[in-house]
């Protein structure tokens, strides 16, 4: 029953792909500036809407495996692997911004990359928590899932810094689509609809890899509390 729901979630996000892949290059008009590399837009805001959406995933998960950790250890094992979760497929969407912002860039300001402070700081955030999948991957001992959590915590500080950086300091970034200042918004409803089906299907698929890798740290974690107990009851 769980492989076919998986499977029937799996074919709408694939048709919500298609679909918003349709409406980004088909369906939204030019944009009188940018024209066709305006596109971009309907990937880049989507993916780093997606990829805070994910970090906050991660946040909650080492707030609660700290919180749990001595009180109820079983929770604080769930609490640990959707932080795990959480921050590999934020990583992944941070990457993705990374990759087209710059291509965006290279149009509009001629340059591959500056350091500008949305892109500074955006760039903190992904260096931030590669190096708590780093720590994940190759560290060991009782003390790793606490280091994670302090280090997942200390990273997701860094993402309202990324959203208002370009509120607080004069950047080249464009200025906030939405929340910005009187013109701000989009106007045209095709693009609109675009921009919002996108945000539906990115996060959509990131949900979808989300559920899968938190059930796949969560049968390691089983699997590793099962040799050690194995382990122990060798030694007695």
């Amino acid at each position: 029953m769980k492989k076919l729901a998986t499977g029937f979630y799996a074919a709408i996000v694939v048709a919500l792909m298609v679909w918003g892949f349709y409406q980004a290059i088909y369906v939204a008009p030019d944009e009188s500036t940018m024209h066709e590399v305006q596109r971009i837009f309907y990937y880049h805001v989507p993916n780093a809407i997606v990829c805070f959406a994910f970090f906050a995933v991660s946040l909650l998960g080492s707030i609660g495996y700290l919180a749990f950790r001595r009180s109820n250890p079983e929770w604080a094992q769930r609490a640990d692997a959707w932080a795990l979760a959480g921050a590999e497929v934020g990583v992944v969407f941070c990457t993705v911004v990374l990759i087209t912002g710059p291509l965006w860039g290279r149009r509009a300001w001629g340059i591959w990359w500056t350091w500008d402070a949305r892109l500074t700081t955006t760039l903190v955030l992904w260096l931030i928590y590669a190096s708590y999948l780093l720590l994940r991957r190759f560290a060991a001992g009782p003390q790793m899932q606490t280091l994670a959590a302090v280090l997942g915590i200390f990273g997701a500080l860094d993402v309202p810094i990324v959203y208002m950086s370009n509120r607080w300091w004069r950047t080249q970034h464009p200025a906030p689509v939405f929340g910005g200042d009187a013109d701000s918004g989009i106007k045209d409803p095709a693009m609109l609809a675009a921009f919002g089906w996108n945000v539906l299907a990115w996060f959509a698929w990131g949900v979808l890899i989300l559920l899968l890798r938190y059930q796949v740290e969560r049968k390691h974690q089983k699997n590793a509390a099962l040799e050690a107990r194995e382990a122990l009851e060798s030694h007695v």
